[in-house]
C-alpha cells in the first residue's frame, strides 16, 4: 500500500473515499460542517440517524453523490475530545479498514485537528496507523483471495487547520516529513511482527543473522557481524551457549552498527532477547504454554527492525543493536537443573530453573555489549517474565532502571511514541531470593516479585553504565485485534526505540 502526503484541497479528491476524524460530536467539528454543508445538510443527518458521537472506532458513510468528486465520506471517530499520539495512530487504522470494508482502492484521508505544536506528531502517527491498521501475517494461507489488500494508496491530506498557521498560511512544512517518518517506523513495525510471527521452524538464530546482514545492506551508515558458537566460546558467553545447548541448530550473536555521517554525539546500546523458541528445558513449559513460544525473541525483533528505520530517518548517534539468539530445547545435550554456569563477566550462577533462560542470554549479551560497544546509555528488550503479566496486564511494558535521568527520557519517548510503559522498582531486598549456597548467585528466585527479581539478576552484569531494562512479555504479543495492533506479534518497542534513537 502506498502512502503520500499532499496539501491539496480534501474536498476536491477524486478518492473513492475521504475520510474525515472526528472527537467526540460531530456537528461541533467546523470542518465536518463544511463538508455538511457541501451536501446540503445530509452528513450531519446520516451521523444523527446513526447516533454517531465520535466514539473510538466508530464510522458513519455517506453518499455525496455530485456534491463532491470522491466516491464516498466517512466519518471516523477517534474517541475522546484530547488528542493523545496513540490515539492518532488509531484514526489511520480505523480509516484504513473502513476502506477495506468498502472495497475502495484509494483513500483520502484528512488529518485530525492539529496546532503549530502537534501538527509533527499527528501527522507521524496516521501514517503509523494507516499501514499498521493494514498488516496481516498471510504467507501460509493458501486462500490468496482472503489475503489481498483492496486498498492500494491512502492520501493523507495536511491542509486541515486548528490554531496558529505556518508563513504561507498551510499546512506546515514539516508535515510531509513526519509522514515520510511515520511511514518508516511502521515499515519496521511490520518487520518486527513478520519476525515475531513466523514459525520457528525458518525463523531461527541463522535466519536472524540472515535478516540483520539483509538490513545492513541496505544502508551503507550500518555494518554488521555474527558471531557462531565457537567465537562466542572463546570470548567467554557460558550462560548464552548453556540454554542453545539443547538443540542441533547453532547458537548466533548478532551485531550490527549504524555510524552517522558526522561525529557522533554518544553512543546507544540497544540489546535483544532473541530465543527463537522457548520449550522451557527441563524445566518443560505445558503444551498450552509452549504454543506461543515464537514469540519469545520479541526483544531481538524490535532491535533488529529498528535498525532499518533508524538508518532511513538518520540519527546523530552511534547505535549498535546486539541479540544472543539461540532455541532453548530438551536433549541430551541440553543443559540441566543444578547446573553451574559461568558468564563472560565471571559471575557463577547456579541454575534452578531452565525456563529462566532469557536473563542467562542476556546478561553475557549485557556484558559483550558493554565490553565491545562501552555505551553512554545501554536497553535491553525481553519478553521475560510472567509476572510482569500479573503485575502490569497485558499492554503495558515494565521499565526498570538504574539511572533516574535516562529512565525519564526512556519513558518520554514511550510517550511520544504512542506506546505503554510503566518504571518498576529494583527492589534491593528482593536480591537475597537470588543467593546460592554453591555458587555467585542462582537464575530465578521465588514467586513474588518475579520481574523484579529478574531485573535485579541482570542489574548484576552492568558495571557502571546508565541501563534500562524493559520487560514487554504482555505487549509483545495480543490475541485480538485493535484499533493499529492486530492479532499476533504486535513489533512492540520498535517505535519507543526509534524515538529515542533518532530525536
Amino acid at each position: 500500500m502506498e502512502i503520500t502526503y499532499t496539501t491539496s484541497a480534501p474536498l476536491k479528491s477524486s478518492a473513492d473515499l475521504l475520510a474525515i476524524p472526528v472527537y467526540g460530536d460531530p456537528a461541533a467539528d467546523t470542518f465536518v460542517k463544511a463538508v455538511d454543508e457541501a451536501l446540503g445538510g445530509r452528513l450531519l443527518a446520516q451521523a444523527a440517524t446513526e447516533s454517531f458521537k465520535g466514539k473510538a472506532g466508530q464510522s458513519c458513510i455517506a453518499y455525496p453523490g455530485d456534491a463532491l468528486p470522491c466516491g464516498a465520506i466517512a466519518l471516523i471517530g477517534g474517541g475522546d475530545k484530547k488528542t493523545t499520539n496513540a490515539a492518532s495512530r488509531n484514526i489511520g487504522a480505523y480509516a484504513y479498514k473502513v476502506g477495506r470494508r468498502l472495497k475502495a482502492e484509494n483513500v483520502a484521508l484528512v488529518l485530525p485537528a492539529y496546532t503549530a505544536r502537534t501538527a509533527d506528531s499527528v501527522g507521524q502517527m496516521v501514517a503509523e496507523g494507516t499501514i499498521l491498521g493494514s498488516y496481516k501475517f498471510s504467507k501460509y494461507l493458501s486462500d490468496k483471495k482472503a489475503a489481498e489488500q483492496p486498498v492500494a494508496s491512502i492520501t493523507i491530506h495536511g491542509d486541515r487547520h486548528v490554531g496558529k498557521k505556518s508563513k504561507k498560511g498551510g499546512a506546515p512544512r514539516t508535515l510531509k516529513a513526519s509522514v515520510n517518518r511515520g511511514a518508516s517506523i511502521a515499515a519496521a513495525t511490520c518487520h518486527a511482527r513478520d519476525m515475531v510471527n513466523e514459525p520457528a521452524e525458518f525463523l531461527n538464530p541463522t535466519e536472524v543473522g540472515n535478516i540483520a546482514k539483509a538490513i545492513a545492506k541496505k544502508h551503507a551508515s550500518v555494518s554488521v557481524k555474527v558471531l557462531g558458537e565457537k567465537e562466542c566460546e572463546k570470548l567467554g558467553m557460558t550462560m548464552f551457549l548453556a540454554v542453545g545447548r539443547g538443540s542441533d541448530r547453532e547458537s548466533k550473536l548478532i551485531h550490527m552498527t549504524y555510524k552517522p555521517a558526522k561525529k557522533a554525539k554518544k553512543v546507544i546500546t540497544f540489546v535483544g532477547k532473541g530465543v527463537t523458541f522457548d520449550s522451557g528445558g527441563y524445566s518443560l513449559k505445558p503444551s498450552g504454554a509452549m504454543v506461543d513460544m515464537k514469540i519469545d525473541m520479541s526483544g531481538c525483533a524490535a532491535v533488529v527492525s529498528s535498525m532499518d528505520a533508524i538508518a532511513t530517518i538518520g540519527s546523530p548517534y552511534e547505535i549498535h543493536v546486539i541479540t544472543a539468539c539461540c532455541e532453548n530445547l530438551v536433549s541430551g545435550k541440553a543443559y540441566l537443573l543444578g547446573d553451574v554456569l559461568t558468564s563472560m563477566d565471571g559471575t557463577s550462577v547456579e541454575i534452578t530453573n531452565t525456563d529462566a533462560e532469557g536473563r542467562l542470554t542476556l546478561g553475557d549479551a549485557l556484558t559483550y555489549a558493554q565490553q565491545k560497544t562501552k555505551p553512554d546509555e545501554l536497553f535491553d528488550f525481553a519478553t521475560l517474565t510472567g509476572a510482569c503479566m500479573v503485575a502490569l496486564g497485558g499492554h503495558t511494558a515494565g521499565v526498570f532502571s538504574n539511572d533516574e535521568k535516562l529512565a525519564k527520557a526512556w519513558l518520554k519517548s514511550a510517550d511520544n511514541a504512542g506506546e505503554d510503559m510503566w518504571r518498576l522498582p529494583l527492589t534491593k531486598k528482593l536480591k537475597s531470593q537470588l543467593k546460592s549456597p554453591i555458587a555467585d548467585m542462582r537464575n530465578s528466585g521465588e514467586r513474588w516479585g518475579g520481574a523484579i527479581t529478574a531485573g535485579l539478576f541482570l542489574e548484576h552484569f552492568i558495571k557502571d553504565t546508565a541501563w534500562v531494562h524493559v520487560d514487554l512479555a504482555g505487549p509483545a504479543s495480543v490475541s485480538r485485534e485493535s484499533g493499529s495492533t492486530m492479532r499476533g506479534g504486535t513489533g512492540f518497542a520498535v517505535a519507543t526505540i526509534v524515538e529515542h534513537a533518532t530525536r
